[in-house]
């Protein structure tokens, strides 16, 4: 199966709080421990370029 990366909008916060590109990339991984089977390959704007983990079934 390919792997399609998936988009997630990420909260203004995260880019009003940080100081420096070190803590955005802090603040994306915390954020993103929400979705659990999601990987962040990249920040793009105010996405998060993730690619999707697949479960076994």
């Amino acid at each position: 199966m390919n792997n399609v990366p998936s988009k997630v909008l990420l909260p203004a916060w995260i880019f009003q709080q940080a100081k420096d590109n070190d803590e955005i990339r802090r603040l994306v991984l915390q954020y993103m421990r929400r979705y659990p089977n999601y990987r962040v390959m990249k920040v793009s704007g105010s996405f998060a370029v993730c690619e999707r983990e697949q479960g076994l079934l």
